[in-house]
């Protein structure tokens, strides 16, 4: 694809997995069932666009602007968000699988993640404030220096999360979810 401009066009079912995309920018656009693993979609820019059923596993987002987007049901696994071009960076997930993904150092305030799979993924030194996890499976995601404040984990499992290590006031936890917060003193609790 060379490199123009794309505004409010919809994609359906294209396969670019391998391929690459650098250079363009979409602006109001959809894309549905396309399949973008391992594809290079570095220095492209995409504006409020919508992603559903879309496969992103292993693609390259060098310096890839993401701005305003909304992932459904897309599968990205392995993604370095942490590469992404950080100016005005605001994406939300639903029914996303985001296992391995890392958003490193990544400022990413009041995101929403529901009814995500966010496995062994790296929070290290974002910025999460008055994010939401709604129903997401965090079973081994690290938060190591990570901003907290305000984040809601209430219907969240399986976190492992250190207050001492990161900064916490005003989360929000359920009485279930206590022990992903005490975790490193070994505890045996028992929730009746």
């Amino acid at each position: 694809m060379t490199s123009k401009l794309h505004e409010k066009k919809t994609f359906d079912n294209i396969d670019y997995s391998d391929q690459s995309l650098s250079k363009n920018e979409f602006i109001d656009c959809k894309f549905t069932n396309c399949d973008f693993s391992k594809s290079k979609l570095n220095d492209t820019d995409f504006i409020n666009c919508d992603f559903t059923n879309c496969n992103f596993s292993l693609a390259l987002l060098q310096n890839t602007g993401l701005k305003d987007i909304r992932f459904t049901k897309c599968k990205l696994l392995g993604i370095d968000f942490s590469c992404c071009n950080d100016f005005l960076f605001t994406v939300n997930f639903q029914d996303c699988i985001l296992d391995y993904s890392s958003f490193f150092k990544k400022k990413i305030k009041s995101t929403k993640f529901v009814n995500c799979s966010i496995k062994e993924a790296d929070f290290g030194e974002v910025d999460l404030s008055m994010s939401i996890f709604d129903n997401c499976d965090l079973l081994n995601a690290s938060f190591v220096r990570t901003n907290l404040e305000k984040t809601d984990f209430r219907t969240a499992r399986n976190y492992s999360i250190d207050p001492e290590m990161n900064r916490m006031k005003n989360a929000k936890f359920s009485n279930l979810g206590l022990a992903g917060l005490l975790h490193k003193y070994y505890l045996d609790i028992e929730l009746t």
